[in-house]
C-alpha cells in the first residue's frame, strides 16, 4: 500500500478549506456540487478500493462531473487528503457523555473507538500523519479526550503522550490486522495455507537441534490474532498507566 502524507500539499490552502475561511465559488461547477459532497465521495472510493485509487479524475468520475471542476473548490489530492482525514473524525451522534466513567474505562472505549474507525476506513492507519492538520473534528476529538483525563493529575505534556501512545499502538495494530487481510485477498491464499506451505522446511530445520526452545514451543503458540494483540496490548498499556499513577500517588504521600 502506497504511503501518503498528511499536510504535504498547501497547509495554509487546506486549513482555510478545513475551517472554512475561504470563498466558495460562485460560478461554473454542476449545481449542488459542494466541498462536503467531493470530500465524501473521495472518502468513499478510498474505502471501498484504497488510496492508490484515489485521484481528482476518480472522484470528479464518481461524482459524475468534469474534473476541473473540482479546482473550483479545492487545490489537489493532497489538501483532499488532508480534508479526508478530518472528515472521518466527525463524531455521528455529536459529543457522547462519558464524565461517568473512570479513566481506564474511558480510554478503553477511546482505543476500540479508533480500532473501529481503522477497520471501517482501512486506509487511515496508512497515512503517515507525523505533521497533522488539525481541522474542527480533530480539534473537537482533541479537546475531548483532554477533558477527559484531566482528573487523572497528569500534567499536560504526560496528558499529550499518553493519548500519542495509545493512538500509536492501535493504529500500529491494526495495520497488521488489515494488512493480513488484504493479503489474503490479493493472494488468494489464507494465512493458514501460507504457513502450511512453510512447514516442511521448518519442520526439517526444527529436528536439525539448532533451533532448540523454537523446537520445544507449544503447538499453539503462534494461534493467535492481532485482535488478541490488540486486546492484550490493550489492557498491559492501562495497567502500566495505573501502576505510574499509584507509584506517584504513593510518592506524594510519602512527601
Amino acid at each position: 500500500m502506497t504511503t501518503e502524507h498528511a499536510g504535504s500539499g498547501n497547509v495554509h490552502r487546506s486549513m482555510e478549506l478545513l475551517w472554512d475561511l475561504c470563498e466558495r465559488p460562485s460560478r461554473g461547477p454542476k449545481p449542488g456540487l459542494t466541498l462536503e459532497t467531493i470530500v465524501t465521495a473521495a472518502v468513499e472510493i478510498a474505502d471501498a478500493e484504497g488510496l492508490e485509487a484515489l485521484s481528482m479524475r476518480r472522484v470528479a468520475t464518481h461524482l459524475g462531473v468534469g474534473t476541473m471542476s473540482l479546482y473550483r473548490y479545492i487545490p489537489g489530492k493532497s489538501e483532499l487528503l488532508d480534508l479526508m482525514l478530518d472528515h472521518v473524525l466527525e463524531m455521528p451522534d455529536g459529543v457522547p457523555d462519558m464524565s461517568h466513567l473512570g479513566w481506564r474505562e474511558f480510554l478503553e472505549r477511546t482505543a476500540r473507538e479508533q480500532w473501529q474507525l481503522c477497520m471501517s476506513h482501512p486506509w487511515y492507519p496508512f497515512v503517515d500523519q507525523a505533521r497533522p492538520l488539525l481541522g474542527p473534528n480533530g480539534l473537537e476529538t482533541v479537546e475531548y479526550v483532554f477533558r477527559h483525563l484531566r482528573p487523572m493529575g497528569l500534567s499536560d505534556q504526560e496528558m499529550a503522550v499518553v493519548i500519542t501512545s495509545l493512538s500509536n499502538f492501535v493504529e500500529s495494530t491494526a495495520r497488521v490486522y488489515i494488512n493480513e487481510k488484504q493479503a489474503e485477498e490479493r493472494t488468494g491464499i489464507s494465512n493458514d495455507e501460507f504457513w502450511a506451505a512453510q512447514a516442511p522446511a521448518l519442520d526439517e530445520a526444527m529436528k536439525s537441534g539448532q533451533f532448540p526452545v523454537m523446537a520445544d514451543l507449544a503447538g499453539d503458540t503462534w494461534g493467535f490474532t492481532s485482535e488478541t494483540v490488540f486486546e492484550f496490548g490493550l489492557q498491559r498499556f492501562l495497567d502500566g498507566l495505573e501502576s505510574f499513577l499509584a507509584r506517584r500517588s504513593s510518592a506524594d504521600h510519602e512527601h
